[in-house]
């Protein structure tokens, strides 16, 4: 009895690993001002800048072709994009926020995509640009 108890916990931790093993990075890249063709992936003829690892990234992954922002300013998208909320249900009306400075706009109890996600076992970072306000989340 206590061989299939061991057998079955061993088994179903052999199915554990691999499920945990078959989780997809997920890596998001908001860039300002950066137009569709901009980058070689989307217009390997008439790409202006040479992108070789975006589009070795572009190739393994998932691409998307028709993205639309919440704003036409960093501080409303960037905070779109985390929360998955319109920027002017949050105090932002309007503006840019700059930096790690002034109150955050993100309030601490607020689901994000970071959140959602280390809830499901993943490690988040956030590198670069911020501009919405606080230290982070």
């Amino acid at each position: 009895m206590k061989k299939q108890i061991l057998m079955a916990a061993l088994c179903s931790f052999g199915v554990y690993a691999r499920a945990e093993a078959a989780k997809p990075n997920i890596l998001i890249i908001l860039a300002d001002d950066l137009g569709y063709g901009d980058v070689q992936c989307y217009n390997p003829q008439r790409g202006k800048i040479p992108t070789p690892n975006i589009d070795r990234l572009a190739a393994q992954g998932m691409r998307f072709t028709d993205g639309h922002s919440a704003a036409g300013g960093c501080t409303p998208s960037r905070y779109a994009l985390l929360t998955g909320r319109y920027d002017w249900r949050s105090r932002s009306q309007r503006g840019v926020f700059g930096g790690f400075g002034g109150p955050a706009l993100i309030q601490p109890e607020r689901l994000t995509i970071a959140s959602l996600v280390k809830g499901n076992g993943y490690r988040t970072a956030c590198i670069g640009k911020w501009h919405v306000g606080g230290r982070g989340v």
